[in-house]
């Protein structure tokens, strides 16, 4: 019954929005340690790949939840897209293709989608906890 409860709600894509964010923000934080390093070439999730999976994972559950209400899941974990070469940025002398700014604007960029991920999920668990305290 619960479980039914909150594969109807956005929580568990918002559960995998957040989860994605932040595994990209370990990524990204790697790269900026490794500017310095020689030959090191900065890597990325592919933020179109999680969402292009993650929409189809909403449209099977709403597809499932038309036939079948019981069984409304979203597919098993990962969600996340596996780490992709980034190319974007300019190679420098030593082989090295870290780029500083942009590293730093991804991660300001995930940060705001994680920050309202969590905002969104927090407020979502507060309607929940208001209608399962109210006194009828």
């Amino acid at each position: 019954m619960l479980t039914g409860l909150f594969q109807s709600t956005t929580i568990p894509v918002l559960q995998e929005v957040v989860s994605f964010a932040q595994a990209r923000q370990a990524v990204l934080a790697g790269n900026i340690a490794n500017i310095d390093t020689p030959g090191y070439q900065a890597r990325d999730l592919s933020v179109e790949d999680f969402q292009a999976r993650l929409k189809q994972a909403i449209e099977d559950r709403d597809q499932a939840t038309v036939q079948s209400p019981s069984e409304a899941e979203l597919p098993p974990k990962p969600l996340v897209a596996d780490v992709a070469k980034s190319s974007q940025t300019i190679l420098r002398h030593d082989m090295g293709n870290v780029d500083m700014e942009s590293q730093v604007t991804e991660m300001v960029k995930n940060q705001i989608q994680h920050n309202t991920a969590l905002t969104i999920l927090t407020d979502q668990f507060h309607q929940l906890q208001i209608a399962i305290s109210e006194k009828v």
